[in-house]
């Protein structure tokens, strides 16, 4: 048995490269009808990288919903324990953080936690939203 990329496998890489891509861009319609169509909402790159952590960490609230709504699971981490969330946090993306929070992401889950970057980071008004009680500086 020969293990050389047939056609089909270059087509299935292609295809993958081509959604991937889209998630990094925010092209939330193309993407959602793609999953709509029958491609796992929760596709992963060999990272373990999410179409949702993509359109996460690139700042695209409007894909980020949608993908949720088509099942994506907005806690999934990828091969590094980061979550959506806290890959958000960490990129400063906002409205990406307040829609995950809303479809229900753990901001204590992962490593390093969205709770954790909102720390590290200095971001009060995170905790504030992740129901986290002020503690003060840390060491």
């Amino acid at each position: 048995m020969s293990s050389a990329p047939t056609g089909d496998d270059e087509a299935v890489e292609e295809m993958a490269t081509r959604l991937f891509a889209m998630a990094r861009a925010g092209d939330t319609e193309g993407l959602d009808a793609y999953v709509a169509a029958g491609v796992p909402a929760n596709l992963a790159n060999d990272k373990g990288d999410t179409l949702l952590m993509l359109a996460a960490y690139h700042g695209h609230p409007a894909t980020v919903s949608a993908l949720v709504t088509r099942g994506a699971d907005p806690g999934r981490p990828n091969d590094r324990g980061q979550t959506p969330l806290a890959g958000a946090v960490f990129k400063g993306e906002d409205a990406v953080v307040r829609t995950l929070v809303e479809v229900g992401a753990d901001p204590r889950s992962g490593q390093p936690s969205a709770v954790d970057t909102a720390r590290m980071f200095g971001r009060d008004d995170l905790l504030e939203l992740f129901g986290e009680p002020d503690r003060g500086p840390q060491p």
